[in-house]
């Protein structure tokens, strides 16, 4: 019986950990940039419809480790999310969300993308695992009347 007790708590404490480090293993920004690429063509191919159910699965092709898409349209309605956990946040407008100092998140992808069309939005974010505020940047790209993005924490 001891032997079985402690099979299980080694299993269990096996399991753990490797969830902890795998959680713990984070995207680039070369990576976050090809997957928000990749999304882009999807939708080109795809439309909006059928891409944003993908972007919308948790378990989708569009989710790597920490890496999920995210799309909103210029107003800062948010149209898909690959995060499962905010899957509530999809059909809300969230233009005045703000980060941990107060950095208005969504206005300032949609600055980005009305007037370059691409590129990284820094900010500060708590870490769903460590649960620490920790610097994150997204990396966006504007298509015709949504922004298709994908945000990295930065390393310390």
């Amino acid at each position: 019986m001891k032997t079985f007790l402690n099979t299980v708590i080694f299993a269990a404490l096996a399991l753990g950990i490797g969830h902890a480090a795998q959680a713990e293993e984070r995207g680039s920004a070369a990576e976050a940039t090809a997957l928000v690429k990749k999304a882009v063509a999807y939708v080109k191919a795809n439309g909006r419809d059928k891409a944003f159910a993908e972007f919308n699965n948790p378990k989708g092709q569009f989710v790597d480790r920490n890496l999920y898409i995210f799309v909103y349209n210029l107003k800062g309605t948010n149209l898909a999310i690959g995060n499962g956990s905010s899957a509530k946040m999809v059909g809300k407008d969230l233009s005045d969300m703000r980060d941990a100092e107060g950095t208005y998140l969504i206005k300032g992808m949609i600055a980005i993308a009305n007037s370059k069309g691409s590129g990284w939005f820094d900010y500060k974010w708590p870490n769903p695992v460590s649960k620490a505020i920790e610097q994150k940047s997204s990396y966006i790209e504007k298509l015709d009347d949504i922004l298709i993005g994908c945000g990295i924490y930065k390393t310390q």
